[in-house]
């Protein structure tokens, strides 16, 4: 006798949108990736609250040069996640008719405690697939930023792990430093 394993089923872009309109998913905080629908993890205190100083410190060092958004859906091709923080191009006006493309994107930051291996495989898979040219990955447990650049088909050239003793330049930005330590203030 045969086995047949069941199938996942994938959805496109189009399909949440229509999924998301209906409101079959009103209730519940998901996003889109590689056309699975995946819950997305609660955000923790801790998180939001690094979240929230890496966001300021961006938002204040790219005025009039970026649009620093948080928590807002990104449009990929078979997947629209939403990243933590994402330094976009301006002008900001060209997000009303469509969610930043990953040529609009200059820097994607996931702040990690309990999605860290995920912030670091699949969604940097992704990411990298994408071309974002920039990802940050702030490591709520070690105190760290990962800063990956330079995608490649599945993964980015480069990888560089910066203490909170040091400082980051995004590559878009290389004019302004950001002390690491900043992002861990309290």
């Amino acid at each position: 006798m045969a086995v047949i394993s069941p199938k996942i089923a994938h959805f496109t872009v189009e399909e949440y949108h229509q999924m998301v309109e209906v409101g079959i998913l009103s209730d519940r905080r998901v996003e889109l990736i590689d056309g699975l629908i995946l819950e997305m993890s609660p955000e923790g205190t801790e998180q939001a609250y690094f979240e929230e100083n890496l966001a300021k410190i961006l938002e204040r060092l790219t005025v009039g040069r970026a649009y620093v958004r948080e928590n807002k859906p990104i449009a990929l091709s078979n997947s629209e996640p939403e990243p933590d923080i994402v330094v976009a191009k301006l002008p900001r006006s060209q997000y009303i008719d469509h969610y930043p493309f990953p040529e609009n994107i200059e820097l994607l930051v996931e702040v990690s405690k309990a999605t860290r291996s995920y912030d670091i495989s699949t969604k940097k898979a992704l990411y990298a697939q994408e071309k974002i040219p920039e990802y940050w990955v702030v490591d709520i447990n070690a105190r760290k930023l990962i800063v990956y650049r330079f995608p490649e088909p599945e993964d980015y050239r480069q990888q560089r792990e910066f203490s909170a003793s040091e400082t980051v330049s995004p590559l878009a930005f290389s004019d302004i430093s950001i002390p690491v330590s900043d992002i861990f203030a309290i």
